[in-house]
């Protein structure tokens, strides 16, 4: 399960530096779309498409970051590192077809009574008829 634990760890900080990535280009873009539109001479630069690409940007950031956070706290099998990735798994199951496999897995992994164990937390009990 060990294995299981540090590919799941780095995979999230994987994940968390595509999604900074694309928050970073896109803040890249609504500055430059701002720019555009202050060299056309247009009255607000700050239209509807601005602030879009500025919240996805801001939202892909702070959600890359805490996936990178999440996975390197994994990896040093922080306390409150099983939570966290649990908790990240909601949203990562609404992005398709990458965050939903990895929320899958996830789950697999951070659910199983090893990992239970590893985190020291009791394990289930089995249900008996």
């Amino acid at each position: 399960m060990r294995v299981h634990l540090d590919v799941l760890a780095w995979l999230h900080v994987l994940w968390g530096v595509f999604g900074l990535l694309a928050g970073l280009s896109l803040g890249v873009l609504a500055g430059a779309t701002i720019a555009a539109f202050l060299e056309m001479g247009g009255g607000s630069a700050l239209t509807p498409a601005v602030w879009v690409l500025l919240i996805s940007g801001c939202v892909l950031a702070v959600g890359g970051g805490a996936m990178v956070i999440s996975g390197r706290a994994l990896l040093a099998r922080a306390p409150g590192a099983r939570t966290a990735l649990l908790a990240l798994a909601v949203p990562n199951v609404f992005v398709l077809p990458f965050g939903t496999a990895l929320a899958l897995y996830a789950c697999w992994v951070l659910l199983n009574d090893d990992a239970r164990r590893e985190f020291g937390r009791p394990v289930r009990s089995p249900l008996t008829p």
